[in-house]
């Protein structure tokens, strides 16, 4: 590692120990839409009421209903009958979500292109954990997707922190560096903050450890097989891993990531 990576890697570190790290905030609509998900007994006509302030995220939801992974006969046109259609729970964390999408923007086109790089890569590991969830566990496949779209949540400060330090945006290398070695970190940090559900808080730092072991499946799991799968790393047999063993995947001839892809659509 050169001196400036090691250099800006020690001052982001500082920063977000002293919490002097500005964080990117979920939009106002996510927390409304999490806090309706809290009622219990809220009804779909309540939650179309919050999704629908938000015309784009309606029009997105409508779009997954529609999607080949979950199309019906009858085509969906409106969000009550998307939100029936997707249940209340599911309908609420894919929302969230989609939202999470619209914090993926920059003034830099150098930073905006890497911001759709990892949002498209996010894209391809939530649809990936989504299938692995629905066909070999008995968690939700949308919390599993989630967890996939915020799994490298911790590179939007990096990346919002190079666009104003040219020295660092005009350095692919050391940004790639301190990418690696920090947004783990910074993921947990901003889910933290974010008040996300105990199963997904610390999983940008858990799923970094290949060699992680526990007495039940969980999204960590899902989301560490997904990464790998998307990243298609021949570094380590997919089999020997201890998520993949404790999901009781196929071995002999090993699950490919095109085999599980179709969930990708539904979030296009």
């Amino acid at each position: 590692m050169n001196k400036m990576a090691e250099m800006i890697q020690a001052h982001l570190l500082s920063a977000i120990d002293n919490d002097d790290l500005v964080l990117p905030t979920l939009p106002e609509v996510a927390l409304s839409i999490r806090e309706a998900a809290e009622d219990s007994e809220i009804s779909v006509s309540t939650l179309s009421k919050v999704i629908g302030r938000d015309a784009a995220l309606s029009a997105r939801l409508i779009k997954v209903v529609n999607s080949p992974l979950l199309r019906a006969a009858t085509e969906v046109t409106d969000l009550h009958t998307a939100i029936t259609r997707l249940g209340i729970n599911y309908s609420c964390n894919l929302a969230i979500g989609l939202v999470i999408e619209q914090i993926f923007h920059a003034r830099s086109d150098v930073v905006e292109q890497k911001m759709r790089e990892i949002w498209a890569k996010s894209l391809e590991v939530a649809g990936i954990s989504y299938e692995l969830c629905l066909r070999f566990t008995q968690l939700k496949p949308d919390q599993a997707a989630l967890a996939g779209l915020v799994h490298q949540i911790g590179v939007l400060p990096i990346l919002l922190y190079a666009e104003e330090h040219n020295e660092l945006l005009s350095d692919p290398v050391s940004l790639n560096y301190v990418i690696e070695q920090i947004h783990p970190a910074l993921g947990d940090k901003i889910l933290s903050v974010w008040e996300f559900p105990e199963q997904l808080v610390h999983l940008p730092g858990l799923i970094q450890d290949l060699d992680r072991g526990t007495d039940k499946v969980d999204y960590v799991d899902i989301v560490q097989i997904a990464q790998v799968l998307s990243s298609n790393s021949k570094e380590r047999p997919l089999a020997a891993l201890p998520a993949y063993r404790h999901l009781r995947l196929p071995t002999g001839t090993e699950l490919q990531a095109s085999d599980l892809l179709d969930a990708k659509a539904m979030f296009r």
